[in-house]
């Protein structure tokens, strides 16, 4: 008998492109080091569609609007107890207002801190971070060059 397959859970992240920088999450936790993340989240139940659940953490996680929404990449990462597939668009800053940021990473200081941060949309500007997924720093010391020309 097969071993059951671990849930499945749907996420979606933006690769949110301001001028000619990425807007990252740095997280700050203090079970490891710093890492970054892209914003985004778990798409819920009662999202219209991964677009709308996209929209919605791009609010509660920055503040911020974003122009139209291209999809540029998936992969999936799995552990024994959660399948995770992240669907990420490509996407232009419209408006950020860090100040509107809500949501339950912002309840627990537990959690660590969220910043925001800029960094060149570029293989030189990616390389010295420690960006995950680590599937996503692959793609973008690939691909960061062609986002700009990938963005509606």
């Amino acid at each position: 008998m097969s071993e059951p397959s671990p849930p499945l859970r749907r996420a979606v992240r933006a690769l949110l492109l301001d001028g000619g920088d990425l807007v990252l999450i740095r997280r700050t936790r203090p079970d490891r080091p710093v890492y970054w993340t892209t914003p985004g989240g778990r798409v819920e139940p009662g999202d219209a569609s991964p677009e709308a659940a996209l929209r919605r953490e791009l609010d509660e996680e920055l503040g911020a609007v974003a122009g139209p929404l291209r999809q540029v990449f998936a992969c999936g990462e799995e552990s024994p107890d959660l399948y995770r597939l992240s669907t990420f668009y490509v996407c232009r800053l419209i408006s950020m207002d860090p100040s509107r940021r809500h949501g339950p990473e912002f309840d627990d200081p537990a959690k660590g801190r969220y910043d925001v941060d800029r960094v060149p949309c570029t293989r030189t500007g990616l390389e010295p971070i420690d960006l995950i997924p680590a599937t996503l720093a692959a793609y973008l010391r690939d691909h960061a060059a062609d986002l700009p020309g990938l963005a509606p």
